[in-house]
């Protein structure tokens, strides 16, 4: 895939929402995902309310303008982090693997990543995935899996053809 992929950020947070603290999450999603050439589409701050983050997910899983939704905050174990509630509602099945990946690789940096609950699945050819609130966090978490983003992206697509990017972790055995 040589275009970048169409994506939206969505916001899970009651202080956000409420205008008592900035987006700075989601401000480091965007920047990070723009430098890698992939094109913001949709972004959205809303309250950790489940019944609005999930007719987000929706609403943006539906619009096939959207290849990817990157979700910050609500990954925890608050009473109010009901993200991963929202995106199971949404979607048609699990990516354990990337979740997986996402946890062993945080786990390195932090002991606080296991008590992350976040989700990655498909929605109707949309890929979501869950990251964590803080700017750290989001970022380094992106960072595990976006040299698989723009595969997952092209599989759930019409274009896919069945070949495989060259692996550049393979070892010989």
């Amino acid at each position: 895939m040589t275009r970048g992929i169409s994506y939206a950020v969505l916001t899970s947070s009651d202080s956000g929402h409420a205008g008592e603290r900035r987006d700075i999450g989601g401000d480091a999603v965007v920047s990070t995902m723009n430098s890698k050439g992939h094109v913001l589409a949709q972004r959205s701050l809303l309250p950790d309310d489940l019944d609005s983050l999930t007719r987000q997910l929706r609403e943006w899983s539906e619009d096939l303008d959207v290849e990817l939704i990157l979700t910050t905050g609500g990954t925890g174990l608050g009473p109010r982090d009901v993200i991963p509630e929202a995106t199971l509602s949404v979607i048609d099945y699990q990516v354990p693997g990337m979740a997986e990946a996402m946890r062993a690789a945080s786990l390195q940096i932090t002991s606080m990543a296991m008590l992350s609950r976040a989700v990655v699945g498909v929605a109707n050819r949309t890929l979501i995935v869950n990251l964590p609130g803080s700017p750290k966090g989001a970022v380094e978490t992106l960072d595990i899996v976006l040299p698989v983003l723009p595969h997952a992206v092209e599989i759930m697509s019409d274009t896919h053809r069945g070949d495989h990017p060259i692996r550049s972790d393979t070892h010989s055995h």
